[in-house]
């Protein structure tokens, strides 16, 4: 069967039993991290239909941020992928079951399962994307409005003369993990593509510090240079 006929039926699947109220992990995230895969494992030897696969099943159990199980949920995603897989899609090929399932279960940075296989690899990269760039900023304002966090601290946002807080400050987290992204990727071409987006984030950052401190119409240079030293 062609890889778009697998993607069609996927999605079908998805659409009648994933439900999409959580905006931050619905379809079209499943979406957009295939369409990233594709980009990193052009031209390399990975199996396309377990990537595939893991893209679009990765989230299929997704517990909050906050949640206590947190660090459990990829393993109860591959443990669910594995169950659905074999009761709606009767034809997709026993073999890839063991490159899905780890693929889903090393996506999670909350697991810290080290990716084994090219595919696994892939997948993480492009899931971990999702939290960079433009995408990235939407995302994280998104769930952590979800979960109650406040924006920023209004008198220290940087968190120079603070210890981070990212439970209670949106910001922090781009301190805590966003910024740290591109050390975790796997293979070159998410390392490219996370430096890039992280430098957009720097960006963001620089911005908000500048209008915090009154300026509207410039970055804030301190922070470009302290931040793009780091990166």
């Amino acid at each position: 069967m062609e890889l778009h006929e697998w993607e069609r039926r996927f999605k079908e699947y998805l659409e009648q039993y994933f439900p999409q109220d959580d905006k931050a992990h619905d379809l079209a995230h499943f979406s957009r991290v295939w369409h990233t895969a594709q980009k990193i494992m052009h031209l390399s030897a990975a199996d396309e239909l377990t990537v595939l696969t893991a893209c679009y099943f990765h989230d299929v159990v997704n517990l909050p941020k906050n949640h206590p199980d947190r660090s459990l949920a990829s393993r109860r995603a591959a443990q669910e992928t594995r169950r659905i897989l074999a009761e709606h899609f009767p034809d997709f090929p026993a073999s890839a079951y063991p490159g899905v399932a780890h693929a889903i279960e090393a996506h999670s940075f909350s697991a810290g399962i080290t990716p084994e296989t090219l595919e696994a690899k892939i997948v993480q990269d492009a899931d971990r994307l999702e939290s960079l760039g433009a995408i990235g900023l939407a995302r994280v304002f998104h769930v952590s409005g979800q979960l109650g966090r406040g924006l920023f601290h209004a008198e220290d946002p940087l968190a120079l003369h603070r210890p981070l807080d990212d439970i209670n400050y949106t910001f922090d987290h781009f301190q805590t993990k966003l910024l740290t992204l591109a050390d975790t990727m796997q293979t070159e071409m998410g390392r490219r593509m996370a430096a890039y987006n992280i430098d957009y984030l720097i960006t963001f950052m620089s911005k908000l510090c500048a209008e915090l401190k009154g300026e509207y119409y410039q970055l804030d240079d301190e922070t470009l240079e302290r931040f793009r030293v780091r990166s």
